[in-house]
């Protein structure tokens, strides 16, 4: 059959006569257990089955296009968004039995873009010698939130505290239990903030479960976590259980449906250590390969907690396609087909993915996506994608754009540009790389030589007057803020005490390059001692005194690292030094000392 052929099966009964179809580094851990599956071979001849054909199989059959996999999906809609990109398209339903039986027996690899799909028929495949990734039985616990809960309980992983309820009696010994708030959830069916209610109060609990269709509909109840944070890991997990963790990551929810993700997530190191590590729990006890989508909580008193796990690509990991060395859908393909789990690690510092949810309905709503569209076209690093979905609804994920930059606090400025400017010409704003601070504005005439030659290099910078001793509190919120609004380097200039570079060194992980000025007394030796002689654990790269310019070129060495514009201006830097001293020893072995003196 040709590339994008429609199948069209019926919902009661198999097609008889159709032909059958062949089938930032630091954050890669990797662990090989003993094999327990092995890959596809021929990958030209591999063919992918996905049960639905949203953006996530969009995205999928747009990764599996470069990989000579072959990707059909199975969605009840004649244009869905990935029946342009697919291989081909069968036109039915994935919870019909029927239907999935026969499309399962088409496929290589039968996989999910979504987990409300017939289980039962895939658990019946898999005893036909199908081969389901992930598996079936995990599948049936991911569809049913309690047995998620009750799973993931039993392997220790962390949660809120959870009972089922199946009438009033059993809801009010739970607000009794756990107190109110109460967060009362259906069992099945429920995403973007569908199937959950909240009960301030006992009063509430009868509206609660109404707003939810009753008892009978399968409800449990949550103890209500007072989170900090969201955050996500995105776990790949391989036929030979090898293990892939990407950086965790901030998702921003509005209106209970995922507004913005931020990575990687603005932890501490230890926070991102612990979501990883409960993550990878979480994956490694569920069967089968794929990436999952581990959703957690960070508490106000440090604690990671699990909310939920998706066992497939997820919105959380869109970014991965243009920040990571192997997106969430290169990854799952190469997971279920049998294939090396690429590198999750980013490939640029920092990301921010935006979904393009519908404003209004109708052609009012494209009207104001196709203007978010525009503005978005104007950003630097910014890559839209858009899902191609034929009906716009309010609240109906269109599509999503991420951006890139060489800091969280440059992609956020330009997030900001793009949610709130009208005109598509203006440019905007370039958040600062360089802190440059003194103590006093007598250091200033030293200090500006510093902004001069951070401006030679087209490296924006911010120079402003923070005092260790007169502002202390003013020093404070600029330091430990400083990484998050995309500052890169410090340098701090100081006369006298000369407190302020190790004091600002020692409340941020950026690198810190003193300046001693020369004050009034001792020559600037005070200044230089002071800054140069740093406890242990708290350095502070020190220039000459008085020798900004310095500071300046270090700057630019130091964001040379990671940026290759700026390392081959540097090497032209000192190629045109040295061009200017070959001239003037020219002229004076020309003109003689006397007339190169008095010229």
């Amino acid at each position: 059959m040709d590339k994008n052929e429609r199948v069209l099966f019926s919902s009661s009964q198999q097609t008889q006569n159709s032909s059958p179809i062949l089938s930032c580094r630091a954050s890669l851990e990797v662990v090989h257990d003993s094999p327990s599956g092995s890959a596809v071979h021929g990958l030209s001849e591999t063919v992918v089955g996905v049960l639905g054909g949203g953006q996530l199989g969009r995205m999928l059959c747009e990764a599996a296009s470069q990989m000579a996999i072959k990707v059909i999906v199975l969605d009840p809609m004649e244009k869905c968004p990935a029946s342009a990109l697919a291989h081909q398209h069968v036109v039915g339903s994935y919870d019909d039995s029927a239907t999935v039986e026969e499309f399962g027996k088409r496929c290589g690899v039968l996989t999910v873009e979504i987990e409300h799909v017939d289980v039962a028929t895939l658990e019946k495949l898999e005893q036909q010698g199908v081969d389901c990734q992930p598996k079936a039985s995990t599948i049936r616990i991911i569809q049913d939130k309690y047995l998620q809960k009750v799973h993931f309980s039993h392997h220790g992983i962390p949660l809120p505290k959870f009972m089922q309820i199946d009438n009033l009696e059993s809801a009010r010994r739970a607000g009794d239990m756990f107190g109110y708030p109460l967060m009362i959830k259906s069992r099945r069916l429920a995403y973007d903030g569908r199937g959950n209610a909240v009960a301030k109060s006992e009063e509430q609990l009868s509206s609660a479960v109404n707003a939810l269709g009753g008892y009978d509909r399968g409800l449990y109840v949550e103890q209500w976590a007072p989170f900090v944070k969201e955050l996500s890991v995105i776990v790949a997990r391989g036929r030979d259980n090898s293990i892939a963790c990407y950086p965790a990551v901030e998702t921003i929810h509005r209106d209970n449906i995922c507004h913005i993700v931020k990575s990687p997530a603005n932890v501490s190191w230890k926070i991102m250590k612990l979501a990883t590590d409960v993550a990878h729990r979480a994956v490694r006890s569920l069967e089968g390969a794929g990436v999952f989508a581990v959703e957690l909580f960070l508490t106000e008193d440090g604690q990671i907690l699990l909310n939920e796990v998706a066992p497939r690509p997820h919105n959380s990991g869109h970014h991965t396609i243009e920040a990571c060395f192997t997106s969430q859908y290169e990854q799952h393909l190469r997971a279920v087909v049998g294939l090396p789990l690429g590198d999750p690690s980013m490939k640029t510092p920092a990301a921010v993915m935006y979904n393009i949810l519908g404003e209004d309905d109708g052609e009012p709503g494209f009207l104001l996506a196709n203007q978010l569209i525009g503005r978005a076209l104007g950003i630097p690093g910014a890559s839209i994608h858009w899902y191609d979905k034929p009906e716009m609804r309010r609240q109906r994920k269109m599509g999503h754009i991420t951006i890139v930059g060489s800091s969280m606090g440059v992609v956020e400025a330009q997030l900001k540009v793009m949610l709130n400017e009208d005109s598509v010409n203006d440019q905007p704003a370039v958040a600062p790389r360089v802190g440059i601070i003194m103590g006093s504005d007598s250091d200033l005439p030293v200090m500006k030589d510093a902004a001069k030659i951070l401006k030679e290099f087209d490296v924006h910078a911010e120079v402003k007057i923070v005092s260790a001793h007169r502002t202390p509190e003013m020093m404070f919120s600029y330091a430990s803020s400083a990484r998050e609004r995309g500052i890169q380097v410090i340098i701090a200039g100081a006369g006298g005490a000369a407190h302020l570079p190790g004091m600002v060194a020692a409340l941020t992980p950026l690198p810190v390059i003193g300046v001693p000025v020369r004050a009034s007394t001792l020559d600037g030796l005070d200044s230089l001692l002071s800054i140069v002689q740093m406890p242990r654990g708290v350095p502070v790269a020190t220039v000459a005194i008085n020798n900004a310019t310095n500071a300046g070129l270090l700057a630019v060495r130091l964001l040379g690292i990671s940026d290759i514009n700026l390392q081959a201006r540097m090497a032209q830097y000192q190629e045109d030094r040295r061009d200017e001293v070959l001239v003037k020893g020219e002229r004076l072995e020309k003109v003689g000392y006397e007339e190169y003196l008095n010229s």
